[in-house]
């Protein structure tokens, strides 16, 4: 005998309508949760080639190493776009291209990296622990100034002490302030700032980077003790 109401017939159907329902949820959301997993993986694989360009290529190879690692990283911001992550380290390699070209040649390269960095920030400024602020703030200080180019010390004070605000015990942080405020006639502010530095925290996975920075740090911290 079957002995199924019409009221467990609807409890069913409806529990059935849920399970229907989750399972169309879960399967929505796999490709959001690949698509982010895609996302770090990029990122990190620029991280590591912009390393390795970085601090263990040629100073002779380098230009034409960023050149190839820029059109690498546009098709990753392209790829998935409405993310801040990949808009930062494109810029940073574009600002590291244009830093290995030098002269005028590389001011179109800067303004380049101005438009990534600020796209991130738009989109979540404190991401990869402030680093579009402190990248953008490094442009503003090292970039000349009106006519030539958009260089404003000011605002590059304003953008790093965002970043520090963001992450004051970081590396990266901590030693570009220093830098700007011994390119900037302030060498004797400067030393608290590297021995912050110095004692950063390792970060997972960027030993090639901590060691590079770590040895300019020092390199800094020798100059302004020693003038």
């Amino acid at each position: 005998m079957n002995h199924t109401t019409p009221l467990g017939t609807a409890v069913s159907t409806t529990r059935r309508h849920w399970i229907t329902a989750l399972l169309a949820s879960a399967a929505l959301a796999l490709p959001f949760a690949g698509h982010a997993a895609g996302v770090e993986d990029a990122v990190k694989e620029l991280q590591h080639d912009w390393e390795v360009t970085r601090y263990q290529t040629a100073p002779s190879e380098r230009e034409k190493r960023f050149e190839a690692l820029a059109a690498k990283a546009r098709k990753i911001s392209e790829g998935f776009a409405g993310r801040a992550e990949p808009l930062v380290w494109e810029g940073i390699i574009v600002s590291s291209w244009a830093g290995e070209k030098g002269g005028l040649g590389a001011l179109p390269l800067v303004k380049q990296a101005k438009r990534l960095y600020e796209a991130a920030i738009h989109i979540d400024g404190n991401v990869l622990d402030g680093s579009a602020y402190n990248s953008l703030g490094v442009l503003y200080y090292k970039v000349p100034g009106w006519p030539i180019g958009f260089g404003d010390k000011d605002k590059a004070r304003e953008l790093l002490q965002k970043a520090l605000s963001i992450n004051a015990q970081g590396i990266d942080s901590n030693y570009f302030f220093a830098e700007y405020l011994v390119e900037t006639g302030h060498p004797e502010e400067a030393s608290p700032y590297l021995e912050r530095a110095l004692q950063a925290p390792a970060r997972a996975g960027r030993q090639i980077a901590d060691a590079g920075r770590r040895e300019e740090v020092r390199q800094l911290l020798e100059k302004v003790k020693g003038h």
